[in-house]
């Protein structure tokens, strides 16, 4: 039996290590397409963040991506253009998490996926094909 006395919640780090293998099982050519986003862990939203996107707390989002997505540039980097970058939040997802049936990978997966799709412009249907793909 797992000793859930001494059982600890997955830190920023632990998240990272998520993050990454869910990124890693996602298909080849997805991940080949994602070429220079980069995956930001965080606890919370900034509050600039959170009056942009007009939450009501900062537990109501789990995940962003900013930046200027393939569907808008056709893949074409600009000069002095930040980096693509998507952030989780660690503390939404684990919320988010104690309150449904998924696994906690199972949601880092849907979350990461989610928001690299807004990256490519890509409609529910094909966000849950590449989810399924990743397992």
């Amino acid at each position: 039996m797992t000793d859930l006395a001494n059982l600890q919640a997955p830190s920023l780090a632990d998240f990272e290590i998520l993050a990454d293998a869910a990124f890693r099982r996602l298909p080849e050519e997805f991940r080949a397409l994602c070429e220079g986003v980069v995956i930001k862990i965080d606890d919370f939203p900034d509050d600039e963040t959170l009056r942009e996107m007009e939450c009501e707390t900062p537990f109501d989002l789990l995940g962003l991506f900013r930046g200027v997505g393939l569907a808008q540039t056709g893949g074409i980097m600009h000069t002095g253009q930040f980096p693509n970058m998507v952030w989780l939040y660690r503390r939404p997802i684990l919320d988010y998490w104690a309150e449904h049936e998924d696994s906690l990978g199972a949601l880092v997966t849907h979350v990461l996926v989610h928001e690299i799709g807004h990256h490519f412009g890509l409609s529910d249907e094909d966000m849950e094909a590449i989810e399924a793909a990743a397992g």
